[in-house]
């Protein structure tokens, strides 16, 4: 029969190897998780890192996908797929939507943005139904059978159809004017 100490250090032995085998990275302060099942399918964490403006830290981005992947072609091969926002500051709806708004201009040129207004609005529709997201609230954006399902703290919170669409948000992160340079990097692995 162990000791109570041997008993404790096995647990604590055990628990460490769990923490470790469960958690790939820790980014910003937020333990992310080496996998994620989406449509009913297991996806490897790709990377992440945090997304920042001015000084303030905003969120923790990371992708994951069925397997690695190092650039936007490779990315938008796979699928089902999520984008992970891990939120590190209270930001109202607005803010989140703002912030998307501008990612899908700087990444798509006129004709992409017109054949998504619709899904851009459904989007917007839906963020706003978020009211204010709080620190430590995560935000999912998964791509899966043909549309992007959109979750608060796994909750679903909205349904928008279309691959265009699911592209053109990707794009936002992934694509030539990222919303931050190095979170791209670091998504796609680097």
């Amino acid at each position: 029969m162990k000791s109570k100490p041997a008993r404790a250090a096995a647990a604590a032995l055990f628990a460490a190897l769990f923490t470790t085998w469960a958690f790939a990275a820790e980014i910003g302060g937020v333990k992310l998780a080496d996998k994620a099942a989406v449509g009913g399918q297991e996806l490897v964490l790709n990377g992440g890192a945090v997304r920042t403006k001015a000084i303030f830290k905003v969120y923790v981005g990371s992708l994951y996908l069925p397997a690695k992947a190092s650039d936007l072609a490779g990315v938008l091969a796979k699928a089902p797929r999520r984008i992970q926002m891990n939120v590190l500051r209270d930001l109202s709806a607005d803010q989140l939507l703002d912030a998307l708004n501008d990612g899908l201009q700087d990444n798509s040129s006129a004709a992409e943005l017109a054949a998504v207004k619709a899904q851009s609005d459904q989007l917007a529709s839906i963020m706003k139904s978020f009211g204010e997201v709080k620190e430590g609230n995560v935000v999912t954006l998964d791509y899966v059978d043909g549309a992007t399902v959109i979750t608060l703290n796994g909750a679903a919170k909205g349904t928008i159809p279309g691959e265009p669409f699911n592209r053109a948000l990707t794009k936002v992160w992934l694509g030539d004017k990222p919303a931050q340079a190095d979170l791209k990097k670091a998504m796609l692995g680097g």
